[in-house]
């Protein structure tokens, strides 16, 4: 094995040390929450934002202005194509429901209702891979507004 090989084995051993001890280093106790700012968030942001669909490439049917849509009962999207697994993020100040087809050819379908957080935003975030329709509904079936975003 020649020196370069050797001192690049080494350099790769040191730095996975590093990104372990600081992902030990920088956890708690406690088992956290998907909201939690941890190491693996942090690195997460060192190497970009993860992608989310674009908010022009979904189609509602229901009304919209701009990037709100206006529910009432129930309202199916289409989302095109992303060539690649995306997210789309839905945000509303009231508790809708949201179905979707779970990514990957998995088979099956995930519903949710999804609750206002301490901020007073329901926030939903949807695994997208191909075109899909996803169904959007407010509480009760009155109308509320929601917001696909970033």
């Amino acid at each position: 094995m020649s020196g370069r090989r050797k001192l690049l084995l080494v350099g790769l051993a040191v730095l996975l040390v590093v990104l372990f001890v600081v992902a030990v280093g920088a956890g708690r106790g406690d088992r956290g929450g998907p909201d939690d700012d941890g190491a693996v968030r942090w690195l997460g942001r060192l190497v970009g934002d993860s992608a989310t669909v674009d908010p022009a490439t979904v189609r509602a049917g229901c009304d919209r202005t701009g990037d709100t849509l206006t529910v009432v009962g129930g309202c199916v999207l289409r989302v095109a194509d992303p060539d690649g697994l995306r997210t789309l993020v839905l945000r509303s100040p009231d508790r809708f429901r949201v179905t979707a087809p779970a990514p990957r050819d998995a088979g099956f379908t995930v519903d949710d209702e999804v609750e206002p957080g301490e901020d007073g935003t329901a926030v939903a975030k949807v695994a997208v891979d191909r075109a899909s329709e996803i169904t959007v509904g407010c509480a009760g079936g009155v109308a509320c507004a929601v917001t696909i975003g970033s």
